[in-house]
């Protein structure tokens, strides 16, 4: 089976026989790599209607392995929400200039309304039983000439005349909770839908509107639903697979619910694949080891565990082959480029730095943000604190947090320094040396959920 590497896919996408897999927002290499490997078991495996997706935008270092390995990004999808191309549907169409007997072919078919396109695909109107008979009234008075119209007469009327040209058109990838004071003032049950040109996509129903599908979530590699994409509280959460802390959202029916101590999702993932029995693509298997050896650090992190090394093996075994592209590296190397590729400060701006691989935790009544960056050498930091110091303080505003955190990790060495954002007095007790520019220096931390995170909530919750 070929690797789904779309972009963007139909303007459809939600219909409710689709599952979509997502990580968290402001996804890391193994938030996307686990979504693109379990959107793939799904498939094999299960058989369903699985499409691999992303909460935000792709940082440097998966870009890397994306491009490295051929693969396309997954599908962006932000929110949750139902769009009106969840519930439209796209009837038969006549040209403004065709008979109205062809509408009426077409109107037998779809519960009496047939759309009405000019040749450039836009929207011209819509046929619908009210339509003909408000035409009916205005051509059928006795002062009418058209009086005495026959019934082939009628079918030979062109539809531009018929039609009603005041129809309400929405965008098919609108959210159609926006739009439900709009939906529920129109004194009628038929509405346009278009895409993003006006062109015609096609026709929904009121009311389709008021109780539309919701799509079917999986989660990968996060359980918080403040970490989760927009309106997660308006799908369907089926499946939830993870390896962080428990934050996890409430659901309306029971769910399957993995969450376990190892160091990535990609490793989860993996031990599935085989205890079905399956063998993943090359380069199903690249991007799912580069999740696991940049969430590790190559095996060195702490969060590291025996169940992750026997990953790394059995993917490399399957990514390492004689036709592709990795056929010539090893753990070591590959994973050391991987890093390299996501390390360093000079190429990205304090924003995004400060912001790209950046997660929101709530504990001991406090909202706050730790955001992790790499780099292969922690004097980069010097050249740039007042820079992300400042971008640091805007993120707790923009965002309205209590306080923020950045920590910088060399991945070389294996040790960080952290900048922090209007920190609580209660951090005070942080067990990592201040120094002179304001920073703190933790020696051998790398682990932002295994080794700071449990700190930090430790002394807001003492």
């Amino acid at each position: 089976m070929e690797v789904i590497t779309r972009k963007r896919v139909a303007i459809d996408t939600m219909k409710t026989n689709q599952v979509f897999v997502i990580g968290h927002v402001n996804p890391d290499t193994d938030s996307i790599a686990s979504a693109i490997g379990y959107t793939w078991l799904l498939r094999e495996r299960d058989g369903l209607n699985a499409i691999a997706c992303r909460a935000g935008a792709v940082n440097p270092q998966t870009s890397w392995v994306l491009k490295r390995l051929e693969l396309d990004a997954p599908q962006l999808l932000t929110d949750a929400s139902p769009r009106f191309g969840s519930v439209m549907r796209r009837l038969d169409t006549v040209s403004p200039e065709q008979p109205l007997a062809d509408a009426w072919a077409i109107a037998s078919r779809t519960g009496g309304v047939t759309p009405v396109i000019n040749p450039d695909d836009t929207v011209f109107g819509l046929i619908t039983p009210r339509s003909l008979f408000e035409f009916l009234l205005r051509e059928l008075k006795p002062t009418q000439s058209r009086r005495d119209l026959k019934i082939s007469d009628l079918m030979s009327i062109k539809c531009s005349e018929v039609a009603d040209e005041h129809v309400t058109s929405f965008q098919a990838n609108s959210r159609i909770r926006d739009n439900l004071n709009r939906i529920l003032r129109e004194e009628r049950d038929e509405f346009l839908a278009v895409d993003d040109n006006k062109k015609y996509a096609g026709l929904c129903w009121q009311r389709d509107l008021l109780n539309p599908p919701r799509i079917r979530i999986v989660l990968v590699d996060h359980n918080e639903a403040h970490q989760a994409l927009g309106a997660l509280d308006e799908a369907e959460l089926i499946e939830i697979l993870d390896h962080h802390r428990l934050g996890n959202p409430s659901t309306h029916t029971p769910i399957r619910f993995s969450v376990d101590v190892v160091g990535s999702t990609s490793t989860l993932v993996s031990e599935r694949v085989e205890e079905s029995g399956l063998s993943l693509p090359w380069k199903v298997a690249g991007i799912l080891l580069a999740g696991l050896l940049s969430d590790t650090l190559i095996l060195t992190s702490p969060t590291t565990t025996a169940r992750d090394k026997r990953a790394a093996e059995r993917l490399a075994r399957w990514a390492f082959t004689g036709s592709s592209v990795l056929k010539a590296e090893t753990i070591q190397t590959y994973g050391k480029q991987i890093l390299t590729a996501g390390a360093g400060l000079t190429s990205r701006t304090p924003e995004e730095i400060v912001s790209n691989d950046m997660k929101i935790y709530q504990g001991g009544g406090k909202q706050f943000a730790v955001a992790q960056a790499e780099v292969d050498d922690l004097l980069q930091v010097n050249d740039h604190l007042a820079d992300l110091n400042k971008a640091l303080n805007d993120l707790k505003n923009k965002r309205g947090l209590d306080f923020a955190m950045l920590m910088v990790t060399d991945v070389v060495r294996g040790t960080s320094r952290l900048l922090l954002a209007s920190a609580p007095p209660a951090l005070d007790g942080l067990p990592y040396p201040p120094q002179l520019d304001g920073t703190r220096l933790a020696e051998g931390m790398v682990s932002r959920k295994k080794q700071l995170l449990p700190v930090v909530l430790g002394l807001l919750e003492d």
